[in-house]
């Protein structure tokens, strides 16, 4: 890939822990990449961070927003980038190594013949280390949820941990999208299926995050669940 054409995103909120470890380990794997970080105005100094590595480093860019506005919206607008600046293909991770960063060597290996490649914790020789039981139960129930009401082709619907063919995701409506949480990572795949996306997954190793405290909670895998039902009854549009 040439250097214009990949975009690596990161979405953002009180990650300055992690992200300056994080850029270089994506570097190293994909030297041609630019990395995009969309970041809600973090009070633990991410986005200036991020502003300062700018000064130095002409691969990075930073999308800084004015406060806390959802997971969902911060990656919409992550790929609404990729697409407004003519990117072939943009990547998702999140940014606080719970994503190997050498992972991604092996999901480029399959967009040949793809739209979507996910990074899979539920296809053999993927899997997930360090959650207590009810962290896997809302992952599971969530997925099979999806999995039958959205008739999604992919065992790993909730991660984010994914690659984009950009000319798939220029043909959607962002502004359509119901979702503002983790639920856009359904909503993605349900759409992009609806418009006859190919899909494949890659087997990974999920790890807990290095630093700070996990922002999933309860009440997100609840409103993820009606997102996802309002999918399935056609009130999406």
């Amino acid at each position: 890939m040439t250097v214009d054409s990949l975009l690596v995103a990161l979405c953002t909120y009180n990650e300055c822990e992690n992200i300056e470890a994080l850029l270089p380990e994506i570097w190293r794997v994909v030297p041609q990449a630019h990395i995009l970080v969309v970041d809600d105005n973090s009070p633990d100094g991410t986005g200036t961070l991020v502003a300062d590595w700018m000064t130095r480093e002409p691969r990075l860019r930073l999308l800084a927003r004015p406060g806390k506005l959802g997971l969902g919206t911060a990656t919409l607008a992550a790929l609404q980038y990729a697409v407004d600046h003519n990117y072939a293909w943009v990547a998702n991770l999140d940014a606080d190594f719970s994503h190997p960063p050498d992972t991604l060597e092996s999901l480029l290996r399959q967009t040949p013949g793809h739209d979507v490649v996910l990074a899979s914790r539920y296809v053999p020789g993927g899997g997930v280390a360090g959650w207590p039981w009810y962290r896997h139960a809302m992952s599971w129930s969530i997925n099979l949820f999806a999995r039958l009401l959205l008739r999604l082709p992919v065992r790993d619907c909730s991660g984010s941990f994914r690659v984009y063919r950009v000319a798939q995701v220029r043909q959607l409506d962002l502004g359509r999208f119901l979702s503002t949480g983790y639920s856009v990572l359904e909503e993605l795949l349900y759409r992009l299926r609806r418009q006859g996306a190919r899909f494949c997954e890659v087997p990974y190793q999920f790890a807990e995050r290095r630093h700070g405290y996990s922002k999933i909670r309860l009440t997100e895998g609840l409103r993820a669940g009606l997102i996802i039902l309002r999918l399935a009854l056609g009130l999406a549009g």
